[in-house]
């Protein structure tokens, strides 16, 4: 089975729209929009955590209240400040009173804004918001988001209370929730906890396949350790239902205890070897192939690499510990990429290279293909934009991480 089939397959079981009741006052609302929303019903009014991603799939999630109860969205939990989480909001502005979130533990670097060009670039194709919906399938944790379908876009309304606190208690139009400071996807991750249901609602902390441990769209460290630790702290919580902000809901506490035991486990085993291959002086290519995720994790549909993957897990590892240098004397003060690769074709000549790269095609070794297609002579560069667009489609058809597909297919769209 290919990598494009098993995410058709995945996502087909994954994302139907769903609205399951927790119990009378707590409904979880799956494939309304990419991300995930909770509603939980107070006295006089609805306390929404996450708000979708668009002001289209939010306008279905007002209908979708309207027809459970009478009473107005009037508070706003947001889980992150991703915009997929919060993107829906503004759609309830006439009615909301109070937007709650947390600061970040980290600031972010100063300066990010210089790089808001190329960031959206490789967001753009990381999500693939230009591809077709046959070419995208999903977002991996999600169906599509609005903005990428013609549902709307974002418009998010910004926090009225922002807490700076690891832990808060309120109660809120009679609903007591507990929100917890859970650094892990974002500095700025939120947990809530409400006790008297014994419902945990944990934003992106975990979904059910593997987590984006590194974003290929370009993001600071995201401290794996760090991220360890919350989900240590989420299982010592006795939840009998979890709620996450992407795909299903897990019921039930021994259920709970062993799918996010198990998904800290493999993440806390990819972090340590990791570390471990370091230590011994391995460099990053030799330690991502040392690296794998032991057999017990295999057959893990909800560590299903649909969305991160272990080999971007390891290498963001490698440098938000060591930094860039691996070291290997050879890579300290290296000649230019363009100097390098003129030696390499000089020593093959044009004609076997582009007899290597066809028969690796014919192979279906789309990888190869793609690094050795990085050899060519700018100057002839015409003459291989159709191998390249054939390697990265081929490439494009073996991954499972909708992040990877994305990239390579809209790769290949930018060669025209």
């Amino acid at each position: 089975m290919t990598g494009e089939q098993r995410l058709k397959d995945f996502t087909k079981a994954n994302y139907k729209k769903t609205l399951t009741k927790v119990n009378d006052h707590i409904y979880h609302f799956l494939g309304y929009g990419h991300s995930n929303a909770i509603a939980v019903l107070g006295e006089t009014s609805v306390i929404l955590i996450d708000a979708l991603d668009s002001t289209g799939y939010g306008e279905d999630l007002k209908a979708e209240l309207a027809g459970l109860t009478d009473k107005p969205v009037e508070t706003i939990i947001y889980t992150h400040g991703h915009p997929d989480h919060r993107g829906g909001s503004g759609v309830f502005k006439d009615t909301v009173r109070e937007v709650i979130a947390f600061a970040p533990k980290k600031a972010m670097l100063k300066h990010y804004d210089r790089l808001n060009d190329v960031l959206n670039q490789r967001g753009a194709y990381q999500f693939g918001y230009a591809l077709t919906d046959e070419e995208a399938i999903s977002q991996g944790i999600g169906i599509r988001e609005g903005k990428a379908v013609g549902r709307g876009s974002y418009d998010a309304l910004k926090p009225t209370t922002i807490y700076q606190e690891n832990e808060v208690e309120r109660v809120i139009d009679g609903v007591k929730l507990k929100l917890v400071s859970a650094v892990g996807e974002t500095d700025d991750q939120i947990f809530i906890w409400l006790e008297e249901d014994q419902v945990i609602c944990t934003g992106d902390n975990y979904y059910g396949c593997w987590p984006n441990l590194y974003a290929i769209r370009g993001t600071q460290y995201r401290d794996i350790a760090a991220w360890v630790d919350t989900l240590g702290v989420i299982l010592s919580y006795d939840a009998k239902v979890l709620l996450p902000g992407h795909t299903r809901p897990i019921i039930g506490r021994e259920q709970i205890q062993d799918q996010i035991g198990t998904f800290r486990d493999a993440i806390e085993y990819v972090l340590l070897e990791t570390l471990d291959c370091m230590n011994k002086g391995m460099t990053m290519g030799e330690t991502v192939e040392q690296v794998k995720l032991p057999e017990r994790y295999l057959d893990k549909e909800y560590l299903g690499e649909f969305y991160g993957t272990v080999e971007w897990s390891v290498k963001s590892i490698y440098c938000g510990y060591v930094g860039w240098f691996d070291g290997n004397a050879a890579g300290l003060m290296p000649v230019s990429h363009k100097a390098y690769q003129a030696v390499l074709r000089e020593l093959i000549g044009a004609e076997k290279l582009t007899d290597t790269i066809k028969g690796y095609l014919a192979q279906e070794q789309y990888q190869i293909a793609l690094q050795l297609l990085e050899l060519a002579d700018e100057r002839e560069m015409t003459e291989f934009i159709s191998l390249k667009k054939e390697a990265l489609l081929g490439r494009a058809r073996q991954m499972t991480s909708a992040n990877a597909r994305h990239y390579f297919i809209a790769s290949a769209k930018a060669l025209g």
